[in-house]
């Protein structure tokens, strides 16, 4: 049997030997918070749990779980959660919100509520980050593909990485196939008729958090990802580029909760008020971790091929989404994608225009009169005699 922290300080009090353990009877108190395993987890364990216990004095402890796996283990647990906040993507929440696991939320609890934009709180929980997903291939073994209907096709099949349902970008990409032939959000059956033709040909098939290191590894070569994986990766010098499909890249926006039971509800508010914090926020956002923030004051950048276009101005949001305060739009799509993402695109030309510097248009003025006398044709010159 294993024993958390929790439950070693829970039986020892019921015997009446707390005062055997006085550093941790003395301790403002702990709190128990899923996570991704992979970057996520090292991202909390490195960032969020210091600075919770500088600010708060409370301890983190992490359980690296994918969404399906937590809410499987808090509907087992029957009224005793084992965790106290949950994180979540939106067709998991709303699977969460219908199964009752999930304490009602009051974001005027959240000291930094102002800090992120309006209807990123709702009465079940808060957004803490954003995630685009794509396509992402080693340029120098791959052509780049076009769109999702390509991983299905030589040359890339044979180097494709597959993986499941047990990630909201996984279920996604898999759906986004499917529409690819004749499919739709409800109906994946003809991308997975597909899927069963070129199996025998993918490179590898495994769990969502062994992709990067398979890639890294050079077992596959293309694989569907969110960017921020591509900007890890990246940053460890692995040749890799994000591709935005034609059809339009997947996004979505990822959100805490607190566990209905919960005896720690006010460290789990001080958890998530750290969490979407200017400092954590900054901090996430950095290399090697590349989380998209949702805190008005901090400046990114964003774009779909996961190359940094200079400090944005605070207060800028990513590209507006349907996100969980608006319950239908997510109960008409589970997984929220996004069927095209044209005006993201165009929000984005908009706001590299805003971001010129003074004195660009003058500059860009002389260059075209360049052109434009270039272009003339030559005149003849009289020579003088000697």
């Amino acid at each position: 049997m294993i024993f958390n922290r929790r439950s070693l300080l829970a039986g020892v009090t019921a015997l009446g030997g707390a005062s055997f353990l006085p550093g941790i009877a003395h301790a403002k108190g702990s709190v128990i918070a899923t996570t991704y395993p992979g970057t996520w987890e090292d991202a909390y364990r490195t960032v969020v749990a210091p600075m919770l216990k500088k600010k708060d004095d409370i301890d983190l402890e992490l359980a690296p779980l994918f969404a399906m796996d937590q809410i499987g283990k808090a509907k087992a647990a029957r009224g005793a959660p084992p965790f106290d906040v949950f994180v979540l993507d939106p067709g998991p929440r709303i699977v969460a919100i219908e199964g009752g696991i999930f304490d009602k939320f009051d974001g005027k609890k959240l000291t930094n509520l102002g800090k992120i934009p309006d209807g990123f709180a709702d009465e079940w929980g808060v957004c803490v980050s954003a995630q685009v997903v794509g396509i992402a291939y080693n340029p120098k073994k791959l052509p780049p593909p076009k769109g999702w209907k390509d991983l299905l096709a030589d040359p890339w099949v044979s180097r494709l990485g597959l993986t499941g349902f047990q990630t909201t970008f996984g279920t996604s990409s898999i759906i986004e196939i499917s529409k690819q032939f004749g499919g739709s959000l409800t109906n994946v059956e003809p991308g997975l008729v597909e899927l069963k033709k070129v199996l025998s040909k993918v490179a590898a098939v495994a769990l969502p958090a062994a992709m990067p290191g398979l890639f890294q590894q050079g077992q596959i070569d293309i694989m569907y990802t969110n960017t921020q994986t591509v900007a890890t990766l990246k940053g460890k010098g692995i040749d890799i580029e994000f591709v935005k499909p034609e059809s339009g890249a997947i996004s979505f926006y990822t959100t805490m909760h607190i566990a209905k039971g919960t005896a720690e509800t006010v460290n789990a508010y001080k958890y998530l008020d750290v969490v979407i914090g200017k400092e954590v926020q900054e901090a996430l956002m950095k290399p090697p971790y590349n989380l998209l923030p949702v805190n008005k004051e901090v400046p990114h950048g964003y774009c779909h091929r996961s190359r940094r276009c200079g400090p944005r101005r605070p207060g800028a949001t990513l590209p507006r989404r349907a996100h969980p305060s608006r319950g239908h739009a997510v109960r008409r799509r589970p997984c929220d994608l996004e069927r095209r993402d044209r005006s993201s695109s165009r929000a984005h030309r908009a706001l590299r225009r805003r971001r010129r510097r003074p004195g660009r248009r003058a500059f860009r003025t002389r260059a075209r009169s360049s052109r434009r006398r270039a272009r003339r044709p030559p005149q003849r010159r009289r020579h003088r005699g000697v």
